[in-house]
């Protein structure tokens, strides 16, 4: 390993920088040319796109089998393998959703409010591009085409951050989105990666004032934090999601098992995957053996406080302190029995990670009062919490879901990546001196 100077690593620093910079500068005057494309070319463009997805699909999925090779060696986790790989059917669902994409309203030009003043003032105040996007992630390939089609379709360009351990996908994938906005006449530069070695790269995208316009960091708890605290260009705050689901003491006990079992080993590696479970004691005796024997057969681990292990029938992990705030990503639960909805309640407020909470019940006075009570972008009665997701609220492929309370909260669509703008039409009106 070549060991650099003192000064050699000054200039290294220097260029990253200005890497960062350039591909921002470019961006800004690539988002200026989408900002006034009609729908129509911003649609071709999309499925330009996918269809050059399909197309060169082998030599994306040979550069994710490098990753992938690299990561097992590397010891990453089997949940986040799993984020990482790629398949024909999910380069065949990633082409799709771009096609989803297309065929959802643009949003830029849609008037959100407006009307004529008593002074004949006329106001409309309409949907507008934000700009250029940042995106940090982690090991997710989908996100490098979700989020080059979202902000494509609402006007933006996009500069995209993705972690060393999908360099290869990434590339690969970005290479392919290029030509094909190329081959329709867009600018190329409306999609670009940054570098990914260097944790520099980051922080020169969220302080990067007047070039960025919005940072949305998805991944883990670490990563989220990093960049909310480190920036100067505005973020949205996505991903993290300890997520509960609350056994109600008059839940139908088979729709609380599909509904546990389907939160939790669905796909355990997202982040509406439930990680906590609370069973209400007066049900407890007869619902926790039965679920603890269905999580069991579906391959969970279960973290259990004393009461459900003692109730459980079977061998179970002993519970701790942190358990309450892991999110796992991975065939993991916490459960816990609780004396009320009111207890439940105070547990999800002091644990949970405001993304996705949810209650199993027939008493609809218990539905109103969870859902009233818990603070969360999505809660859910009678659902699984694997509903929180862009695509199944008929958003198209989803940007991220956001866990905080400014601009955007839940799934992030299309009309969260823009702005507004107020448009004032007179005729030669002044305002009255005062």
């Amino acid at each position: 390993m070549t060991t650099l100077t003192p000064a050699e690593s000054a200039a290294a620093a220097v260029d990253l920088r200005e890497q960062v910079y350039s591909a921002a500068r470019r961006a800004r005057a690539a988002a200026a040319e989408l900002a006034v494309l009609t729908r129509q070319r911003k649609d071709e463009a999309l499925h330009a796109m996918a269809g050059a997805l399909r197309e060169r699909c082998t030599e994306i999925l040979s550069a994710n089998a490098q990753d992938l090779a690299r990561g097992r060696s590397a010891g990453l986790s089997d949940a986040l393998l799993d984020r990482l790989t790629l398949t024909e059917g999910r380069v065949e669902d990633i082409a799709g959703g771009l096609r989803l994409v297309a065929g959802l309203p643009d949003p830029v030009g849609e008037v959100v409010r407006g009307g004529m003043l008593p002074n004949g003032l006329e106001l409309r105040q309409v949907r507008v591009p934000l700009g250029v996007v940042g995106i940090v992630y982690e090991a997710r390939p989908n996100v490098t085409v979700d989020a080059a089609g979202l902000t494509l379709k609402a006007g933006n360009a996009v500069l995209l951050r993705g972690s060393s351990s999908a360099e290869r996908s990434n590339e690969a994938l970005v290479a392919v989105l290029r030509d094909a906005l190329s081959a329709s006449g867009l600018p190329a530069d409306a999609v670009q990666l940054l570098p990914c070695h260097d944790r520099a790269s980051v922080q020169h995208l969220i302080t990067a004032r007047g070039l960025v316009d919005l940072v949305i960091p998805r991944g883990g708890a670490g990563l989220i934090n990093a960049v909310v605290q480190g920036a100067t260009v505005p973020t949205v705050e996505t991903g993290v999601g300890n997520c509960h689901v609350y056994v109600d003491a008059a839940a139908d006990q088979d729709m609380a098992e599909r509904i546990v079992v389907n939160a939790k080993a669905r796909r355990p590696s997202v982040c509406n995957a439930a990680e906590t479970l609370l069973v209400h004691a007066d049900l407890a005796g007869r619902f926790v053996p039965r679920i603890a024997r269905a999580l069991a057969d579906a391959g969970v681990t279960i973290h259990a406080d004393e009461r459900f292990a003692g109730l459980a029938g079977i061998d179970v992990v002993a519970a701790e302190e942190a358990d309450w705030d892991t999110e796992y990503l991975s065939l993991d639960i916490a459960a816990k029995v609780v004396d009320s909805l009111e207890n439940a309640i105070a547990h999800i407020a002091e644990h949970g990670s405001g993304h996705t909470e949810a209650i199993v019940t027939d008493d609809v006075h218990a539905a109103r009062r969870f859902t009233a009570r818990v603070d969360a972008a999505a809660v859910m009665v009678n659902a699984s919490t694997a509903f929180t997701d862009g695509g199944e609220f008929g958003m198209g492929a989803e940007i991220g879901i956001s866990t905080q309370k400014l601009h955007a909260r839940g799934p992030m669509g299309l009309p969260e990546l823009t702005s507004t703008k107020w448009l004032v039409w007179g005729e030669g009106h002044v305002r009255p001196t005062s």
